[in-house]
């Protein structure tokens, strides 16, 4: 099976109603994508397939054949992109398990919505987080987008 993964071809023999999350921990060591409750509840696993967050526990690797997956190691390998330095600015980590499906939620909220209001976070944002930062992370996506913004840049 072929694929792209953080822009890399990558030619996989796995069966094909593995999960995606699975190949990418175990089969490609990229572990910044954490399991959480394995039935796509939660978005700890959040991806994005061609550019669409898909949370990957539920996704087959058979769904991903041809397309281009992007993991949160890929998103900037210094943290420097908007929405990870608002991360850091808003102190929004507390325990930090489910940040990386947050921010690559809020990657794919950005592109779709370039200015959210509240409404549009509480609407897209569906990951959860058992430390309930949920108010610092609102406030992560409006300095992210503020930022984007002003940089003239998109997410």
């Amino acid at each position: 099976m072929q694929l792209t993964v953080n822009g890399a071809p990558r030619e996989l023999d796995i069966e094909p109603n593995a999960p995606l999350l699975w190949v990418l921990r175990d089969e490609l060591g990229l572990t910044g994508t954490k399991f959480g409750c394995g039935v796509g509840l939660c978005g700890a696993c959040m991806v994005h397939i061609d550019g669409v967050a898909t949370r990957s526990c539920i996704t087959p690797l058979s769904q991903v054949a041809g397309k281009s997956i992007t993991t949160i190691e890929a998103l900037s390998p210094t943290s420097a992109h908007a929405v990870q330095q608002a991360w850091v600015a808003e102190d929004v980590v507390q325990c930090g398990y489910c940040q990386s499906g947050q921010i690559m939620a809020a990657v794919a909220l950005l592109r779709a919505t370039p200015k959210p209001s509240d409404a549009d976070i509480d609407a897209k944002m569906t990951n959860l987080c058992r430390c309930g930062t949920y108010p610092r992370i609102k406030k992560a996506i409006h300095r992210a987008a503020a930022a984007l913004a002003a940089a003239g840049q998109k997410a």
